[in-house]
């Protein structure tokens, strides 16, 4: 695999690393703004953002730390529930939906999701990340990549790829309440 870095260089600081900084800012400033905004705003932005946040979390390379210890979370249980009532409020009658959850292992079992939790687990994740990455060492850097790829891989990709699924047929559908 080609990476976009030389070989001697910083991977933390890579063009791909930048990119995926500047897309998962641009989830958080919208997600700290999003009160006010409509249902179809809300859902319009991230039916848009979604892809570019999953695709270019894939392309962030791989890092091993070398102190797996600078590893921090900033985004507070309060801070977390703010955010998700903020969404449930905007989200209302079009919150929860069915989807399969593989990683579950029960493959062919619907469970109920959550637009508003999982929209605001991917925020958590991405805000810590940038909260790291901002710190000012280079070992912040490298843990903030490490665990953000990590968490991709794990959490927040399920959780956005299930929201897209979503999003996708509220649009398509006319599901959408357009003054709310």
């Amino acid at each position: 695999m080609s990476t976009d870095y030389p070989v001697n260089s910083e991977p933390e600081i890579s063009k791909n690393v930048i990119e995926f900084l500047r897309v998962a800012h641009e989830y958080c400033l919208f997600t700290e703004k999003a009160a006010g905004k409509s249902q179809a705003e809300l859902i319009d932005f991230f039916q848009k953002i979604g892809p570019l946040l999953y695709l270019k979390g894939k392309l962030l390379p791989e890092i091993n730390p070398k102190y797996l210890e600078s590893v921090e979370r900033f985004v507070t249980e309060e801070e977390w529930q703010d955010v998700f009532n903020i969404f449930r409020s905007i989200i209302i009658d079009n919150d929860e939906f069915y989807h399969i959850d593989y990683e579950e292992g029960i493959e062919y079992e619907p469970i109920k999701g959550s637009l508003s939790e999982n929209f605001t687990d991917i925020f958590q994740d991405l805000k810590d990340f940038i909260l790291l990455y901002r710190k000012d060492s280079a070992a912040a850097r490298q843990n903030a990549v490490y665990e953000c790829k990590t968490l991709l891989e794990a959490r927040w990709g399920h959780k956005l790829l299930a929201n897209l699924r979503y999003v996708h047929y509220l649009l398509n559908k006319g599901k959408l309440d357009k003054d709310g």
